[in-house]
């Protein structure tokens, strides 16, 4: 066989191999996109109910009855919580998210002291580590499951950080996710906590007093609100791994009809050139 046919064929069956990984990723992210979806549309009319909730019970009281309700004028320290992927594979998900953050800080580093960054997924640590935009006073990565217990260390670190005024605002920057085709970048304000203004008509008879069970729903909203984020990024994160895979499926595919129409041609030549050759002889002779 020729050179290059035999280069033809390796390279097909490298793609090949390339097209079964690329199959099988993209199967595994519709698996787990399924599960994703369903938590975030169970979680989002929770996390609506409780800042409903929330706004109802604060309503009339002083800012100064809870110290995550405290705005603090300018805001000096400003903490960046950036959600994204440990893995990448999944097109431009993490780098949207990346940039939404960083045009934060850089839209409001003019007007700080300093910004503070809490990168939740290895892709963002390993960015932020390199750029130097601010302190990496904790991360967390290899989060495969989200879970309340991981929302409420997360929220234990953040509002113990607040409490003791080393930060003046913290803010979340995540995906929100739309579709398996559309992901959007997100930024909400965790601390201090902003309660939605109640409705008119809305009214709660309150057991125990009004303060102590602020006390208990502020520590819930600021929990659930990062246990939501976490829910929207991965699912995000499975939409945009399973498109990309479709994408790189395809273009695969593609890629072999090209490679083994040229193959054909190839073999078709070298045929020729060897009926060539032995019609050539046969006249010699």
């Amino acid at each position: 066989m020729p050179q290059n046919l035999r280069d033809i064929r390796k390279r097909i069956g490298g793609i090949q191999k390339t097209q079964q990984i690329t199959r099988a990723m993209k199967m595994v992210s519709a698996a787990k996109l399924n599960r994703a979806i369903n938590a975030v549309v169970a979680a989002r009319p929770y996390a609506g109910k409780i800042r409903e909730v929330l706004g109802a019970v604060s309503s009339g009281l002083d800012e100064e009855v809870h110290p995550l309700l405290a705005v603090r004028e300018p805001p000096r320290r400003l903490e960046v919580v950036v959600f994204v992927s440990d893995r990448g594979l999944c097109g431009a998900f993490n780098g949207n998210i990346i940039k939404r953050a960083e045009e934060i800080i850089v839209r409001r580093k003019p007007e700080l002291e300093a910004v503070t960054i809490v990168p939740v997924g290895r892709k963002a640590v390993d960015y932020f580590r390199r750029r130097g935009y601010g302190e990496i006073p904790r991360s967390w990565t290899g989060i495969s499951r989200v879970t309340q217990d991981i929302a409420g260390e997360m929220a234990g670190f953040l509002m113990e950080r607040y409490r003791e005024e080393q930060v003046d605002e913290v803010v979340l920057v995540y995906s929100e996710f739309m579709s398996a085709l559309t992901q959007k970048p997100t930024e909400q304000t965790l601390l201090p906590v902003r309660p939605e203004v109640p409705g008119e008509g809305v009214r709660y008879e309150m057991e125990p007093d009004p303060e102590r069970l602020l006390g208990l729903l502020v520590t819930r909203a600021v929990e659930f609100t990062i246990f939501r984020a976490l829910l929207e990024t991965q699912a995000g994160e499975h939409g945009a791994r399973m498109t990309a895979m479709e994408s790189a499926t395809n273009n695969t595919e593609e890629l072999i009809r090209t490679l083994t129409l040229d193959y054909n041609k190839a073999r078709q030549a070298a045929i020729t050139a060897e009926l060539v050759e032995i019609v050539s002889g046969a006249e010699a002779l």
